[in-house]
C-alpha cells in the first residue's frame, strides 16, 4: 500500500480572499521523482491545466519547468492577487500508484473549517472539483457536518455555487470548477453549454471552456 502524502504545505497568508482547494498531487511529488517540465510547487504538474489556465487568463508568461524561478513566478502571483491554496487532503493510501481521487482511501484531511476561521479574510472557495465521490467539496461537505454545519445552495449549474455562513455575520462564497484534469473532459463533452459553444466555433476546446469558466471567478475584485 502506498502512503501518499500531500508534499506541500497551505499557502495561506492573512490577506487571501480567495483559497484554491484540491486533494493531492500526483504521487511523483510524494517521492521527489519529479519531470523536467513539473513545477516544484501546488499544480505544478506538467498534466495539469490550472496553472495553464490562469496563464491563459493573466497572461503571465509563466515558465513550467524544474526550477526555483517557476516556482517564485506562481507564489507571487498568489500573493499579488491574494489567493492562497489548501488542498484538503493531507494523506491518503493507495492500492494503485495513480493521482485517481477515486483510488484513495483512509483520507487524513486538513481541518479546512479552521483554516476558513484562521484567515477571516477568505470569502470564496475555489474547489478544483466537485462533489463526486473524493472530490475536494465532497470531503469539504463531511467536514461541515461534523461540525453541525452545511452548504445553502446558490447555483446548481456548472460551476455550482453554494454558501456556508460561518457565524452570524460571515458568509463565504465556494466554487466548484469542472476539474483542471484530463479526467474532467468527458464531463465537459457532456454539457450543453459546450456543446452549444463547440457548434459555433469548431475550434473550441474543453480547455477554452475551463478558461471562460474560471475567469468569472478569478479576475473580479
Amino acid at each position: 500500500m502506498f502512503e501518499h502524502t500531500h508534499p506541500y504545505k497551505p499557502f495561506l497568508f492573512p490577506e487571501a480572499t480567495k483559497v484554491i482547494v484540491g486533494t493531492l498531487p500526483p504521487p511523483r511529488f510524494t517521492t521527489g521523482d519529479l519531470k523536467a517540465d513539473d513545477v516544484d510547487f501546488c499544480y505544478g504538474s506538467r498534466n495539469g491545466m490550472l496553472w495553464p489556465i490562469l496563464d491563459e487568463i493573466f497572461n503571465l508568461n509563466l515558465k513550467f519547468e524544474t526550477t526555483h524561478e517557476a516556482t517564485e513566478q506562481r507564489k507571487n502571483f498568489l500573493l499579488k492577487h491574494k489567493i492562497g491554496v489548501c488542498d484538503i487532503v493531507e494523506s491518503a493510501l493507495r492500492e494503485k500508484i495513480d493521482a485517481s481521487d477515486l483510488g484513495m482511501q483512509d483520507a487524513k484531511l486538513r481541518n479546512l473549517v479552521g483554516y476558513l476561521k484562521q484567515y477571516p479574510a477568505i470569502d470564496t472557495v475555489l474547489f478544483m472539483g466537485g462533489n463526486s465521490k473524493n472530490g475536494p467539496e465532497y470531503f469539504f461537505r463531511r467536514q461541515l457536518k461534523e461540525q453541525g454545519l452545511q452548504l445553502e445552495v446558490i447555483s446548481n449549474s456548472v460551476p455550482r455555487i453554494h454558501r456556508l455562513s460561518l457565524g452570524s455575520s460571515r458568509k463565504i462564497r465556494t466554487v466548484s470548477f469542472t476539474a483542471p484534469s484530463g479526467a474532467a473532459n468527458r464531463a465537459i463533452g457532456s454539457l450543453q453549454t459546450y456543446k452549444d459553444l463547440k457548434a459555433k466555433n469548431p475550434k473550441f476546446t474543453t480547455f477554452d471552456f475551463r478558461v471562460l469558466q474560471y475567469r468569472e471567478f478569478f479576475i473580479e475584485d
